[in-house]
């Protein structure tokens, strides 16, 4: 009678098993070990440059960030005579924006992407955008994280958030000063 053959393990299986177990220790030393190397590649630091935001009409996205929102125009670029491009910066600091001219079919959705403005007074810019006949899909209102936002769209779809952070932009946990907030007769919809 012959011997039954001992069942073959593949290379995977035998790799699988024969590596230790990694504590979370070691996955913590591995991902501060990588953002280290990451960050030393060039010997300078990153920094943000700017958002592009890419629309069907760069002259009638120019008009809302513009006229609108307080953006003052940079840069453009013009071919023969169409306006493809212009670079804005933002009324209260330097960050800047681009907008660009979309090609033929490129869809304009932004899923997952949302452009933050920031603004002490956001109760009062939303009501000027509404006087201007803006629509603001959220007017103002604090969020459990302790932030004030509101939230609208550009004429391209493009989520907005026009919001205030204040004293707790840099607090790990802000939930309970947006409970103390929404517990106030006049944080409560009317």
């Amino acid at each position: 009678m012959a011997k039954p053959k001992a069942k073959k393990m593949g290379s995977r299986s035998k790799a699988k098993k024969s590596l230790p177990k990694k504590s979370s220790k070691t996955r913590v030393v591995k991902k501060a070990a990588f953002q280290t190397a990451a960050a030393e590649v060039s010997g300078e630091k990153l920094t943000f440059n700017h958002a592009m935001v890419y629309t069907a009409n760069v002259e009638r996205a120019l008009g809302f960030y513009r006229e609108l929102l307080g953006f003052k125009l940079v840069d453009e670029f013009r071919h023969e005579g169409t306006l493809l491009y212009a670079r804005l910066r933002a009324p209260g600091g330097d960050g800047t924006i681009a907008l660009h001219l979309a090609g033929p079919g490129t869809p304009l959705a932004s899923e997952g992407v949302r452009l933050y403005f920031e603004i002490r007074e956001v109760d009062e810019f939303c009501r000027k955008l509404q006087a201007k006949g803006f629509y603001v899909t959220q007017m103002p209102r604090m969020m459990p994280w302790g932030w004030r936002h509101a939230y609208l769209n550009d004429p391209d779809g493009h989520e907005i958030s026009i919001y205030w952070a204040g004293e707790n932009r840099m607090k790990k946990t802000v939930m309970s000063t947006a409970k103390k907030v929404d517990q106030t007769p006049a944080a409560k919809p009317r």
